[in-house]
């Protein structure tokens, strides 16, 4: 237990919830940082907050009253809506469409997401064909109203929603994006005859062109909103019930917070609520390892989430893709493959060795957690491996028993495919690392990025196990692992700005259209943007905006985003022929180019203390104990010295080969590589001897 006095108020608090644990960083007013980790409770998620609040409070000698209030800002990133989606447990919808346009949710893009698979089956339409209600109605390309909205069809839809058990109402009228009358007033007359459904319209999620990405997301909106937003409100009143001085903020896809009271118009903004908190993690230790060029590789139980950003920042994207849904409101640019602690290993039909996509899950989890599960995992193997030991992890949370890896990966892989269970072992974890590298690849490789001038950043409870094995085929020269890794989002809760994305097409040739016309469409795109701050009380000095414009050349179909700093048409050429050429390495000379969209990003820096370097030592350290570890580089066992991670301290050096425990993570240092432990108390591996590398 810590004496009270060792915590400065206020602090702020983020808190994560995966799907095995849920996280909590507090950091007060002098830059202290402390972690816990508490069971994720899957029936009620906020059963699990409250429980890592008593521990948190327990810790530093408080009561979970003091803690909360003592607070100054509290950061909740949560899967709710994604699991929602992904479990199928949404509320039935009901969705009105422009008469003529009811299956265009079914139809989508008329493609396929792989072109090569055509066995590949399309997701479950959320909506069923008899619930998609046409309206009589019609807005045409320039937003003229050619035919009036039929007041009739609505009650007709209406009545027959309700007949039906709909919960939830979703509008999606043709043009929208141009003119939201129609939507708005069809909006009002249902909330007149039915009070108490939930109802969304599409041109209050997204303003942009694509009919079919309109309602999408105004669907999937509207089939979590009857979840989630309870769920928020019933939460945000226990934590004031328990001391809470101040308002619940919650972390969106786009990397910044906002209040439930927001979210409680656009809930589908929380579908990547706790990976987008990386981004403002990641952005914390650019600072820390003075480059921009870093690549993020966050390795939990189910997936890998991989995020890049580079001098222009963190990359962004107006749509993204959730379980073959597509949701097109702004999110931080994040690729997930099914690559984590608990991905199953199995032999396919032809013998072969596979790891994924499938995942344990918290239960029954890898079959060494003793909760039942018999398939192996690369959390299994590690164990096999010596890189974990059999014992306590997650500050006692779950226990890990070797024998039963060792059986579930013999029974299972070894014995049927002649192989010991060890290199059936190192077998797995090759495999996922595959899959890692692969991720990496995608978004630096495809996109015309050279993995090895950027530094890995390893995160996530077993990021920093595989850090090392992925930088080497990379070769990236430098793994950082934050001393944060094992709670990495929710420390980036902590330190992420609240933010507002107003994004808006908007189809003109840039050579035609005048520089005030320009200014008074992002002014507008502005105003909106400092109105939703204003609603939540913040002061108009501390509201930042940046303006952009959305640009291609003529006839293209992916837009570039150009920052706007004047609206002179030379200038924003200029800037958009710069951004083109370090995209894609050339240009189209003296092509047309097209306006498609601007977009207006207000933020509101909430700012965090971080904590004092620390002075630097020179001391011989030792290990805490020897024990037999694998290597890859012999494939056997070598006996290799383990540390205790918690009681490194700055300038700290360790050679490889070497295990680092912490309490939430482990890092693996291979033969030829160097740990050292910076002013912040982080671990940089310096990989350039590792072999096959040269310095």
């Amino acid at each position: 237990m810590h004496d009270r006095a060792t915590l400065s108020p206020p602090w702020r608090l983020g808190i994560d919830i995966g799907g095995t644990f849920t996280d909590l960083v507090l950091i007060d007013a002098k830059g202290l940082l402390r972690q816990h980790k508490a069971s994720t409770t899957t029936n009620d998620p906020s059963e699990g907050v409250i429980d890592v609040l008593r521990l948190a409070a327990e810790a530093a000698g408080l009561s979970t009253a003091s803690l909360l209030g003592g607070c100054s800002h509290f950061v909740h990133g949560s899967t709710i809506a994604t699991n929602t989606l992904l479990e199928g447990k949404g509320a039935k919808v009901g969705l009105l469409v422009t008469e003529g346009f009811r299956d265009s949710l079914e139809i989508r893009r008329g493609i396929r997401s792989d072109p090569w698979d055509h066995r590949k089956p399309f997701p479950p339409v959320l909506v069923p064909r008899s619930l998609r209600l046409p309206i009589r109605e019609r807005t045409d390309k320039m937003g003229r109203g050619v035919v009036p909205l039929d007041d009739e069809s609505i009650r007709r839809a209406v009545s027959e929603m309700q007949s039906r058990g709909v919960e939830a109402v979703a509008i999606a009228f043709l043009n929208s994006f141009i003119s939201s009358q129609h939507e708005h007033e069809c909006k009002e007359m249902v909330r007149g005859l039915w009070p108490d459904v939930w109802v969304y319209a599409s041109s209050d999620m997204v303003r942009m062109v694509g009919e079919y990405e309109r309602t999408s997301t105004v669907v999937l909106n509207a089939y979590v909103a009857p979840r989630v937003v309870p769920y928020l409100r019933r939460l945000e009143s226990r934590l004031k019930e328990c001391g809470l001085k101040r308002p619940l903020l919650l972390m969106q896809s786009n990397g910044g917070v906002v209040s439930v009271q927001q979210v409680e118009q656009r809930p589908a903004s929380l579908m990547l609520s706790g990976p987008s908190a990386g981004a403002s993690a990641l952005m914390v230790c650019a600072k820390a390892i003075g480059s921009q060029d870093l690549i993020s590789i966050e390795i939990g139980g189910t997936s890998c989430d991989v995020i890049l950003t580079d001098e222009a920042g963190v990359g962004m994207t107006n749509s993204t893709e959730v379980n073959g849904y597509h949701l097109a409101l702004p999110a931080v640019d994040i690729h997930t493959v099914s690559a984590g602690g608990g991905t199953i290993a199995r032999r396919d039909q032809g013998g072969m060795l596979r790891a994924g996509p499938d995942g344990a899950g918290a239960l029954p989890g890898p079959a060494c957690y003793a909760r039942g599960g018999v398939d192996p995992t690369v959390t299994d193997a590690q164990l096999v491996l010596g890189r974990l030991q059999s014992g306590r992890y997650g500050g006692g949370l779950i226990s890990l028993d070797k024998k039963l890896a060792e059986d579930a990966i013999n029974n299972r892989i070894a014995a049927p495919s002649g192989l010991t269970t060890v290199h059936a072992a190192a077998g797995i974890v090759r495999l996922m690392e595959q899959e890692v590298i692969h991720a990496v690849e995608k978004v630096s490789v495809e996109r015309g990025f050279d993995p090895s001038r950027f530094t890995l950043v390893a995160v996530g409870g077993a990021g920093a196990m595989h850090g090392a094995s992925v930088a080497r085929a990379l070769g990236c020269r430098t793994v950082f692992v934050p001393r944060v890794a094992g709670v990495f989002c929710a420390f980036g809760m902590c330190t992420a700005d609240a933010r507002q994305d107003v994004v808006r097409s908007w189809l003109k040739p840039l050579a035609t259209t005048s520089a005030s016309d320009i200014g008074e469409f992002l002014n507008t795109l502005a105003e909106e943007t400092r109105q939703r701050f204003l609603d939540e009380g913040f002061a108009p000095e501390d509201i930042i905006i940046e303006r952009a414009l959305e640009l291609q050349y003529k006839g293209q179909q992916s837009s570039v985003i150009v920052q706007v700093q004047e609206t002179d048409i030379s200038a924003i050429r200029r800037a958009f022929l710069e951004q083109f050429r370090r995209l894609y390495a050339h240009d189209q000379g003296e092509d047309e180019i097209d306006i498609t969209g601007g977009r207006a990003v207000g933020s509101v820096r909430l700012g965090f203390t971080e904590q004092k370097s620390c002075e630097r030592t020179r001391r011989e350290i030792e290990p805490i104990e020897l024990r037999p570890v694998y290597s890859e580089d012999i494939g056997d066992f070598k006996k290799t010295p383990i540390f205790e991670g918690d009681a490194l301290q700055y300038g700290d050096t360790i050679d490889g080969p070497a295990l680092v425990e912490s309490s939430t993570t482990t890092v693996v240092v291979p033969e030829g590589c160097r740990l050292e432990v910076d002013s912040g108390s982080n671990f940089l591996i310096h990989a350039n001897h590792m072999p096959g590398m040269s310095s």
